[in-house]
């Protein structure tokens, strides 16, 4: 009689004793949950370790029964595995049941037996009614009565039901909240969690299945999948390069990002589908509707089709102060979504949690001080800040917070950077995360060759991006996002000297080096602007617009400036601005001329040492590749990589073209030129090496004499540290999270 209930009442709380052969109450932890209570009287589903409703206590009300009429134990081995074996699969030998046994009673028996809970009796007053019509003599007469045993056994039947009555109205009347309980899993050497690039183990919503990121032995990553009920784990072909995966929400899909596309491959297995380009992806939600919302740019969201199709703007960010939107959540409704709105390249811990209407448009700020907001089905809005998870109450239908957010998981594996964190949760109140700290916001510059040789430079480690050399390769302009040290710095690498540049209240991006190596052209806020190198002379304005334009490219007279233009109808756009006058610190900017607009995404528009040529990065094939076009008509073009490429830089001495591959690899693209036709020939791995990923940012740039690049590196030793392979599983999470963090904070 103890045991009913026990599946929701008491979950947590074991006898002591040999789990493998005490006859009592066992409690074992498994792949897929909790198993609890006495073996031989579990149900199937939770001998699965399933959850478990009133339909498994009244299997176990079927096998007290049984148990009383045949005098003997139903299911019986030698310890729990042997038993719940039995349970599982054995058929029920219905043989020793007395020949006088009432043939109603027998079929209750059948009717609580079901191993399919489906076909299960399903409520126990249904039980009473059959157990009265025995009582009452209307069922077919036995043939032998046994007087002297049966109404002891319909009386004890009687008590068991009206036990199993007052609790399932206890349950039902009561809320339960479960203890929480943790527990570790290795997910074996290849697992690769807490990455800097986002989030690498995701849970289904039902709880059952797992998808996390591994590393093949080439080093390249990869999806694998694993029921929580079993050990082993199998890999998804066609996900190669996989990152930031996410369930649909049926948890038969998952989404993730791959060869500058956004993909998505069945749970069963088979081939990966390309839901459309995507050569930036900074999360993504999939909603009841069949819409995919997701970060595909540094800017603002998007709203995609699971089927396929045109990305479709959603959110409309700051461009005045170069937000970015990101990580979001549909939330239950469908009707509106969470995200995280934080400053472009810089730390999210002073991001915003923001909530919009995907009908109105809507906005809310709901915290500020936090990133990688999730509203979790217990009613509360979890958020990470300096690796610890916080929790609040939260009113999602009307967009409030109740109370103040309470620290409530610390050590949660998080890239502030990027503004992710290493955790999931499903719907049944299972959270997961990888433990670690802050990662990625260190990066070392460094020389590399391609033979793979690393000299370090001495400037010490920080948050540095878009690292241009100077003409002459002996000063180093870098962008850093440090508390105190933000804004655009001149290095001068042989002196170990560094100079800070801009002292503004905007954020600095896309430094570019005049030819003659002394001015700087870059962008603060949304325009561009004009600086000398040694940060002498007035900061000049180049344009006044109401775009985000980022300069990229000077040709090499100097006369014209090559940038890209940001609108929400066509994304980013290539332009060109002539540059009049003989004074260099006081240029002449003319007006802006359009080079190339298509529904596509066009950026970094970088100019050949003679000038001819304009190569630049489009996702007009679905994947973000690199095209050259002559300038200045722009007419024909040719596509010089494969398989995704950005960040690309001309050599100065021999006909040599370089960009980043997706997996961080530098290429190298060899070319010649017949009359007016550009013909792009070998394509090969210039390095092994794989630089720090940085998102929408430069991390190389090839030295003057072609044969070395200064490049953003992880920290010496970060390399080397062991991968992380364990993840953490916190049952009953929302349980836990209704107690410490109430409505009101108290």
């Amino acid at each position: 009689v103890l045991d009913f209930g026990l599946a929701k009442a008491l979950e947590g709380e074991a006898a002591p004793g040999d789990p493998e052969t005490s006859p009592t109450l066992t409690l074992t932890a498994t792949r897929a949950g909790v198993i609890l209570g006495t073996a031989a009287y579990m149900s199937p589903e939770q001998a699965r370790g399933k959850p478990a409703d009133k339909r498994a206590d009244i299997w176990a009300f079927g096998v007290v029964l049984y148990e009383m009429l045949a005098g003997k134990r139903l299911f019986d081995g030698e310890n729990v595995s042997d038993t719940l074996a039995s349970v599982l699969k054995e058929p029920i030998d219905w043989s020793p049941l007395p020949a006088t046994t009432p043939p109603a009673i027998r079929r209750l028996l059948r009717r609580c037996l079901e191993r399919d809970r489906k076909n299960r009796l399903q409520d126990i007053g249904d039980a009473r009614l059959e157990i009265d019509e025995a009582l009452e003599g209307k069922a077919e007469p036995a043939a032998a009565p046994r007087r002297t045993v049966l109404p002891w056994v319909v009386a004890a039947v009687l008590a068991l039901a009206a036990a199993v009555a007052v609790t399932a109205w206890w349950r039902a009347s009561r809320p339960l909240e479960q203890p929480l309980m943790r527990f570790e899993l290795d997910l074996g050497p290849t697992a690769a969690l807490a990455s800097i690039w986002g989030a690498t183990a995701i849970l289904s919503p039902d709880g059952t299945r797992l998808v996390y990121v591994v590393n093949s032995p080439d080093g390249n990553s990869q999806l694998a999948t694993r029921l929580l009920d079993r050990t082993e784990a199998t890999l998804l072909s066609g996900t190669e390069g996989a990152a930031n995966p996410f369930f649909s929400p049926d948890g038969q899909w998952v989404a993730f990002h791959a060869d500058g596309k956004l993909k998505k491959v069945s749970v069963a297995g088979g081939a990966a589908v390309v839901v459309c380009g995507a050569s930036i992806f900074i999360g993504g939600s999939w909603g009841e509707d069949g819409n995919i919302i997701a970060a595909l740019e540094l800017m603002g969201l998007s709203r995609i089709p699971s089927a396929g199709g045109n990305p479709q703007p959603v959110t409309e960010p700051d461009e005045r102060n170069a937000e970015s939107h990101r990580w979001p959540q549909i939330l239950p409704g469908g009707e509106a979504i969470l995200f995280t709105a934080g400053s472009a390249g810089a730390i999210q811990e002073t991001a915003s949690i923001v909530a919009q209407s995907l009908k109105t448009g809507r906005r809310k700020v709901l915290w500020r001080g936090g990133y990688y907001g999730r509203y979790l089905p217990s009613g509360h809005l979890v958020y990470v800040h300096q690796g610890t998870l916080f929790a609040v109450r939260f009113d999602a239908d009307n967009w409030e917070l109740m109370g103040v957010p309470a620290p409530v998981v610390e050590g949660v594996a998080s890239a502030p950077g990027l503004g992710s964190a290493q955790y999931d949760f499903s719907r049944t109140g299972t959270l997961i995360y990888a433990s670690g700290k802050a990662a990625g916001e260190t990066r070392s510059l460094m020389w590399l060759e391609g033979s793979g040789k690393l000299a370090l430079l001495p400037a010490k480690a920080g948050n540095y991006f878009s690292p241009r050399l100077s003409p002459d390769g002996k000063r180093l302009t870098v962008i850093r996002f440090e508390a105190g040290d933000e804004g655009l710095w001149v290095y001068e690498w042989q002196r170990d000297i560094m100079n800070r540049l801009t002292v503004t209240p905007e954020r600095e991006a896309s430094p570019v080096w005049s030819p003659d190596g002394r001015h700087i052209a870059f962008r603060s806020g949304r325009e561009m602007h004009w600086i000398r190198a040694d940060g002498s002379g007035k900061l000049k304005h180049l344009t006044d617009s109401n775009n985000i334009q980022n300069p990229h490219s000077f040709s090499p007279d100097g006369k014209t400036l090559a940038f890209m233009e940001f609108t929400q109808e066509t994304r980013w756009d290539i332009w060109t601005l002539p540059l009049a006058g003989d004074n260099a610190d006081d240029p002449r900017p003319g007006k802006p001329e359009l080079f190339l607009r298509t529904r596509f995404t066009e950026y970094a528009p970088t100019f050949s040492p003679d000038g001819r040529w304009l190569a630049y990065t489009s996702n007009e094939s679905g994947s973000f590749e690199v095209y050259v076009r002559p300038f200045p008509d722009g007419g024909a073009r040719w596509q010089v990589s494969s398989g995704g490429g950005g960040s690309l830089v001309w050599s100065r001495t021999r006909p040599e073209l370089f960009y980043l591959r997706p997996d961080n690899r530098i290429m190298a693209v060899t070319y010649s030129v017949k009359g007016d036709a550009f013909i792009p020939e070998t394509r090969r791995v210039w390095s092994e090496k794989r630089l720090a990923p940085v998102v929408a940012w430069w991390n190389f740039d090839l030295a003057p004499d072609g044969n070395r690049v200064v490049a953003l590196m992880p920290p010496p030793g970060e390399e080397q540290d062991k991968p992380q392979t364990r993840l953490t599983f916190l049952l009953n999470f929302f349980d836990e999270l209704r107690r410490r963090v109430p409505a009101g904070g108290k």
